[in-house]
């Protein structure tokens, strides 16, 4: 059996992956099936290191944005920053969206306004470039939907859904398809299983999160990999009754849809 896989995300430069050598990480994810993946910035001190990775590695592509949880470490000229990064890396085939953004409601101690606007700024820069995004949702769904209604961008990804089946179906119908990963396999995490089982197939795109959200079958402490988009995948097709290469066909196109810099080159 041989699929075509896509990790739409994937913390490539973590300190976790780079210790048990990103060679070994990359070469197992090709092996079993994982031919794409994407890695999203974090803040401007990583821009660099994740475009390095994409020219590194065919097989891997790279977001640039400034993470939610991240913003209290930078000032604004982080904007400007990436607004730059951008433009520079235009022409580069490996530039496939603006992220990883969004707002993240969960984590204690951070400023929700300056989230806001950081997430705000981030929407009308992807806008201008004309790229998708990929947003952090932690009990933000519906914040990020009014920024997005306000500010519309050429879709994206609601990385790691964990929301409504109202509020799913609020960003597909702005063209964003949803991320599911390791904890669609945790059998506890019945909403997520719910939305992965009965959302339309065309509206979901795997991912990994890697080197967090580990799925079951990995050991204690044992850092998540790209590679187990295979199995994640396989979980996919049985909740949905499916074939695997049927999952992974759809699942590839999809991320193709949303990030059309996706797609491999013809001609």
């Amino acid at each position: 059996m041989s699929v075509r896989l896509v990790d739409t995300h994937c913390h490539l430069d973590a300190g976790e992956l780079v210790a048990l050598g990103l060679d070994a990480v990359v070469g197992r994810a090709m092996r079993a099936g994982v031919e794409r993946i994407v890695v999203p910035a974090i803040d401007p001190s990583n821009f660099d290191t994740v475009r390095a990775l994409a020219t590194r590695f065919e097989g891997v592509h790279f977001a640039l944005g400034i993470h939610p949880l991240r913003i209290d470490a930078c000032d604004e000229r982080a904007l400007e920053e990436l607004d730059i990064a951008l433009a520079q890396s235009r022409d580069d085939p490996k530039l496939v969206a603006v992220g990883e953004i969004g707002l993240d409601f969960f984590v204690p101690g951070f400023d929700a306004v300056r989230q806001e606007r950081f997430y705000q700024a981030q929407l009308e820069i992807a806008r201008a470039h004309g790229l998708p995004v990929l947003l952090h949702v932690r009990r933000s769904q519906d914040r990020l939907l009014k920024y997005l209604r306000m500010i519309p961008v050429p879709g994206g990804i609601a990385h790691a859904f964990n929301g409504s089946r109202q509020q799913a179906e609020r960003f597909i119908g702005l063209g964003f398809a949803l991320g599911f990963g390791g904890a669609m396999v945790w059998e506890r995490a019945r909403n997520i299983r719910r939305l992965a089982t009965g959302l339309p197939l065309e509206a979901i795109v795997l991912e990994t999160d890697a080197p967090d959200i580990p799925p079951p079958w990995l050991g204690s402490g044992e850092p998540n990999q790209p590679a187990e988009v295979a199995r994640i995948a396989a979980g996919l097709a049985g909740l949905r009754r499916l074939g695997i290469e049927e999952i992974a066909a759809a699942t590839s196109a999809n991320a193709e849809r949303v990030m059309p810099r996706l797609r491999p080159a013809t001609g």
